[in-house]
Formats: C-alpha cells, sequence, structure tokens
C-alpha cells in the first residue's frame, strides 16, 4: 500500500492530515449484588462493624495522602479530575454503569461483582450487554444515556470488528459521545514479576477522542482511500494543561510530548506548540519533546527517564501496549478515562482476550485495579484499599500468579484469594 499525508487548515486552530491510501483492486437490567450471586458462596461473617458505613467518612483520605500505597498499579490524585457533576446515589448506594464489553470481559465482571458483595461494597450495577455482536444503535444510547444518568462506569473491552467497513468502534463512540478526553495509565513495576527492567514508575496521558480516531475515511476513487486526521488547538491546549496540572499534583518532575512533528508539520506540530506554551505556565516541570520513532525506542531500552508522557490518541494507544508489556503485560495495569463530566475505568490494555474465553486463565487483576480505581473515585477510599491490599497480597506475597505470569494458577484461584484476604481484612 502506498501512502501520502496531506495537512490542510480548516480554520485557526484546526488542523486536518489527510493521509491518502491506494490499494489494490444485550439486554439491560439493574442488578443489586448479593454474595449468592455468583458460585462463590461461603458462611456469613460477623464483621463487627468494623466496615465503615458509605456515609462514614473513610480512614484513608485520598486528599491528604495521594500516594498512600506503593504497590498500587494506580496511585494519581483524583481530585484533579475536571469531572463536577454528582454521581447517583441511592440510599446511600452507589449507581455504578457496567459494560461487561467482548471476550473475558464477562467473566471478569462476574468476579468483580462478586468481590464487591463479599466487601460489602455500596455499589450496585446498572448493566448493559453491549457489545461487537450487537449492531443495534440502540444499545450505544442506552449505555450513554446510563452513563450520563450515573456518572461513573466500569467497562470490558468491545471489539471493533474490522471487517466491517463503516461499523464505528463503540470504544470511540463512547469516549467521543461522553467528550472522555483524557486516558491515563500508570506503568509501575511489580517486586514480584521478573521483566527485563525494573523500578519503571510512569504515567502515560492520552488525548482520548481526536486525532486518527476521529474516524473520518472514506473512498475518493476507486482503489485510493483518505482518511482525516483531526487535531484542534482547543483539545491539544485541554490535554495539555490536564497533563501539567497533574504532574504538579502528583510531585511528577518532567513532562515528554511525544509527536511527529517533524513529518507532520501542522497537525502534530499544532499539539506539540500548544504543549510548549502551556509549558511556560508551570516552569517547576522539565519539559521536553520527542519524536515517536525514537520514544518507542527509548521507552524499551531506557525507560527510567520517562516521568510523564503526553501523548496525542494514536502514538498514546502504541505506547501504552509497549508500556504495559515492559511490567508484565495486559493482566495487570488498569486505565481511566476522564473528561468534565463522566468518567469511565477500565484494563489499561484494550484487549478482548478472545482466545482465552472460558478457559479460566485470564488475569483478574487489570479489571480489580479498575474496580478499586473507580471506589477511590467515588471517594469509598476504604473499599478501595480492601481491593489493593488483596491484589498486592495476591501478586507480590502469595503470588498466585495466572499463566501470562508464567504461573499455574487459574483465574478462580486469584480471585478466591482475594476474596480470602477481604475477608480477613474485615475481620482485623
Amino acid at each position: 500500500m502506498l501512502s501520502k499525508n496531506l495537512l490542510l487548515r480548516s480554520n485557526p486552530g484546526h488542523v486536518i492530515s489527510v493521509t491518502l491510501g491506494q490499494t489494490k483492486a444485550g439486554s439491560s437490567r439493574y442488578s443489586t449484588i448479593t454474595p449468592t450471586s455468583h458460585h462463590y458462596q461461603q458462611q456469613p461473617i460477623n464483621i463487627k462493624n468494623t466496615r465503615p458505613s458509605a456515609a462514614t467518612p473513610t480512614p484513608l483520605a485520598f486528599s491528604q495522602s495521594p500516594r498512600f500505597l506503593s504497590t498500587s498499579s494506580t496511585r494519581y490524585n483524583l481530585k484533579l479530575t475536571t469531572v463536577t457533576k454528582p454521581k447517583a446515589k441511592y440510599g446511600g448506594r452507589f449507581m455504578v454503569t457496567l459494560l461487561p464489553g467482548d471476550g473475558i470481559g464477562p467473566e471478569m465482571m462476574r468476579h468483580v461483582k462478586t468481590v464487591f458483595a463479599i466487601g460489602g461494597i455500596p455499589v450496585d450495577f446498572e448493566e448493559i450487554n453491549l457489545d461487537s455482536m450487537n449492531e443495534n444503535i440502540e444499545k450505544v444510547e442506552e449505555a450513554i444515556t446510563s452513563i450520563k444518568r450515573n456518572g461513573v462506569a466500569l467497562k470490558g473491552n468491545i471489539e471493533t470488528r474490522e471487517h466491517l467497513k463503516y461499523f464505528k468502534s463503540r470504544n470511540v463512540e463512547l469516549r467521543t459521545r461522553l467528550n472522555l478526553y483524557v486516558n491515563i495509565v500508570h506503568i509501575k513495576s511489580q517486586p514480584s514479576i521478573e521483566t527485563r527492567h525494573k523500578d519503571i514508575d510512569l504515567f502515560l496521558i492520552r488525548q482520548n477522542t481526536e486525532g486518527e480516531y476521529s474516524s473520518i475515511e472514506h473512498e475518493t476513487v476507486p482503489g485510493v482511500v483518505s482518511c482525516l486526521k483531526v487535531v484542534t488547538r482547543e483539545k491539544s491546549e485541554q490535554i495539555a494543561r490536564y497533563a501539567f496540572k497533574f504532574a504538579v499534583e502528583n510531585n511528577r518532575k518532567k513532562i515528554s510530548c511525544v509527536h511527529k512533528a517533524n513529518i507532520m508539520k501542522v497537525s502534530d506540530g499544532l499539539f506539540l506548540n500548544v504543549a510548549r506554551e502551556v509549558s511556560k505556565e508551570f516552569p517547576q516541570i522539565e519539559f521536553e519533546d520527542i519524536i515517536i520513532d525514537n520514544c518507542s525506542m527509548q521507552l524499551v531500552s531506557n525507560p527510567w527517564q520517562f516521568d510523564v508522557l503526553l501523548l496525542p490518541n494514536l502514538y498514546g494507544a502504541v505506547l501504552t501496549n509497549i508500556a504495559c508489556g515492559l511490567v508484565g503485560g495486559p493482566g495487570l495495569i488498569s486505565g481511566a478515562n476522564f473528561g468534565d463530566e463522566y468518567a469511565v475505568f477500565e484494563t489499561g490494555c484494550r484487549s478482548t482476550g478472545k482466545n482465552i474465553i472460558g478457559k479460566n486463565i485470564a488475569n483478574p487483576l487489570a479489571i480489580m485495579n479498575a474496580s478499586a480505581d473507580l471506589l477511590q473515585y467515588l471517594k469509598l477510599d476504604y473499599h478501595a484499599q480492601l481491593i489493593r491490599n488483596a491484589v498486592n497480597k495476591s501478586l507480590n506475597e502469595a503470588r498466585v500468579h495466572t499463566p501470562d505470569l508464567k504461573g499455574q494458577y487459574t483465574t478462580t484461584d486469584v480471585v478466591n484469594f482475594i476474596i480470602d484476604d477481604i475477608r480477613h481484612q474485615l475481620l482485623d
């Protein structure tokens, strides 16, 4: 395939990069979770008021200690998000939209619901079965309406179905329609995981709604296709300002802006120039720019030089997957998507794991970490800490590892360990 890049300026602050290619001729339901809703069924225990109620201040105030758990896969200050809409709460319990998605997503969400039930977590789920097999746009609208009503969601990945030319990614649809302009992933080494590099600790902050993911493609004439890469000053400044405020709030020292402005001089050039302008407002944060080619090499050879990576959409997708691979793979890392009104939590690597469906070998820790991030976002810090402690103990102390981490344990083994540890924490 041959390709050419054309750069157009539609109006001040809006840039479109055109890539020309020449080619050869589910149901919705409310569910209140109880310990009997899954096969993990044990005798009830007397908790003796060790668990605070939803109205009780949690003992681990995140505003006081934004980095309170050194082994957590996510340690960012959730106060930084610009979400201001109140979260749906009924009778002291939060309502959260649950999107199981495709592949191993439904399996993982069942485990999350069981863990929440065992932990007595004051969260109910409004479950929407939005997956790639359902082409009905009404399901997308139902999911969006639910998230707008509840303000927050826990999401499995939804397959893109790239063989259907005009089928728009449900993941992209949700991010753009809800204006979830920030995707943030924390990459951190775990002591029990054998990897080439140790002591990695960096954040990737990705613009989540623009660039090549604008999904504007068409065939101009038979055999010639074009793809529009849309970059705006408004969105570029929004993500850059978020990144710098994040760095200040979380005691980060340096931001590296990743780009390809040497080739895409107008589109990536706008993203880079806006980041440079914003950097001048934060002299306490070191700023550098790095070309995506070089950054990819540097990330796998010398990852310690990076602190916070500021990324356009497509480069963020690529480097996030590379970075996850540096610390153990997609089974460990959680990710979060933020906008001005809503938040959606998911795994850091947007993979459906369809090749391991039903095999009981999928690593549940990434979605467990995502669920803990969600709880922390809802200011249920005590309950988030229950899950984080159990995840850390299973991963780094007991080393209950699934095959992706060179272990012999099953998904059920890991989840049972987490459940047992949470039970013990509640009794302490």
